[in-house]
């Protein structure tokens, strides 16, 4: 995976939306209630870059503190305890839950990107407690390295003249290339003992067996965007390059199972994260069979995760656009405002999502959330 970081925009680093207590729908003029808002409540606070969670059993939420290596159960009364650290200081991340089984993801990272990965389980007993020690389910390091699933797959300035791409620098982004070997596993979930993994180097979803052999499910499409003047001039790129197609990869960041079996994936993509090239986040569906992919849905800023319900309801955190979504033919539509959402799960009743996953600045000590969402109007759609 090669993209341009940005760092959060102010504007919504700063931005946070009241928590608000309802204690009785309001009355229209035409006597009949207007369908209550939805609310956010606090499970636990004081976490640290919560980046992903699970619903366990009997009201047990796995969390993840991706930057400090920590793999935490949260309590039903908000209480968390670690049940797994990283012994060599890895980040810990992509928890999910099923038969008995926490599944989450662990990797090294170097100067230049992530050195080694791999997807683990941790078994339970039926409350959710460990019963035992994580045990590694695949390297999946070692299986980038090895099949390179988007190796062939280019990337950059695909429809451009050889007279202007000479004029382009090496740095920071290339003017073409092809997927580099990078294994970055950002999400799994498990179904009939598969477990699914959303490869944010590797820009694919993977699948592991039980036994953890390894295979490609599908290569996420490159995302394209016209190159601006103003991107254009970050970059130290010539005029020949504005209004030019940059073809950038596609960052898997989360993988649910739908109904039918159908696999959600969301994206990030893969070049400024904010929305300074427009929102060009996407949800999209993969056949786990066939590998189809098709994009169902657009315009997220910061697509960090998603959630599905019975019927099919797509809901987004969107990490940069400071909300949480509604995935909609005609775009995303607000859910509620939340600061810095990233995980976001449906426990069958309402969501829950980390918020304030990372630090506005550098001088703010990290308070990341777990918060229930109850939707109000929107439940059960």
């Amino acid at each position: 995976m090669r993209r341009l970081r940005t760092a959060l925009p102010a504007s919504v680093a700063a931005a946070a939306a009241a928590l608000v207590l309802v204690a009785s729908p309001a009355v229209a003029h035409g006597g009949k209630p207007t369908p209550r808002p939805p609310v956010v409540t606090d499970v636990a606070t004081g976490l640290v870059t919560p980046l992903s969670l699970a619903v366990g059993p009997h009201g047990t939420t796995y969390v993840t503190q991706n930057f400090p290596g920590l793999l935490t159960a949260v309590g039903r009364d908000g209480t968390p305890s670690v049940l797994y650290a990283s012994p060599d200081g890895g980040e810990v991340g992509g928890v999910s839950y099923a038969d008995r089984r926490i599944t989450f993801t662990e990797t090294q990272l170097g100067e230049e990107g992530p050195v080694a990965s791999e997807v683990s389980t941790l078994r339970t007993d039926r409350w959710g407690n460990p019963t035992g020690a994580p045990r590694v389910l695949a390297d999946t390091f070692a299986y980038e390295r090895a099949k390179n699933p988007d190796g062939r797959t280019a990337y950059g300035l695909l429809r451009t003249g050889r007279a202007c791409l000479e004029q382009i620098p090496a740095g920071p982004l290339p003017a073409r290339y092809t997927g580099i070997a990078d294994s970055h596993p950002y999400a799994t979930t498990t179904v009939r003992g598969t477990t699914y993994v959303a490869d944010a180097g590797a820009n694919a979803i993977l699948s592991i067996s039980e036994r953890g052999k390894v295979r490609t499910v599908a290569v996420l499409p490159p995302q394209p965007a016209v190159v601006t003047a103003e991107f254009a001039a970050s970059l130290g790129w010539p005029d020949c390059a504005v209004g030019q197609t940059y073809w950038f990869e596609a960052v898997p960041t989360d993988v649910e199972v739908g109904p039918r079996g159908v696999l959600y994936v969301t994206t990030l993509p893969g070049g400024p994260e904010d929305d300074s090239l427009g929102a060009r986040g996407a949800v999209y569906t993969v056949d786990p069979w066939k590998g189809k992919v098709r994009q169902v849905a657009s315009g997220f800023v910061g697509a960090t995760n998603l959630a599905v319900t019975d019927q099919g309801t797509v809901y987004v955190s969107e990490l940069m656009g400071g909300r949480i979504s509604q995935a909609g033919r005609r775009g995303p539509s607000t859910v509620v405002e939340v600061p810095l959402p990233a995980g976001l799960e449906w426990d069958g009743k309402g969501l829950l999502a980390t918020t304030n996953v990372l630090p506005p600045d550098d001088t703010t000590p990290p308070d990341g959330h777990l918060v229930r969402v109850d939707l109000g109007k929107h439940r059960g759609r």
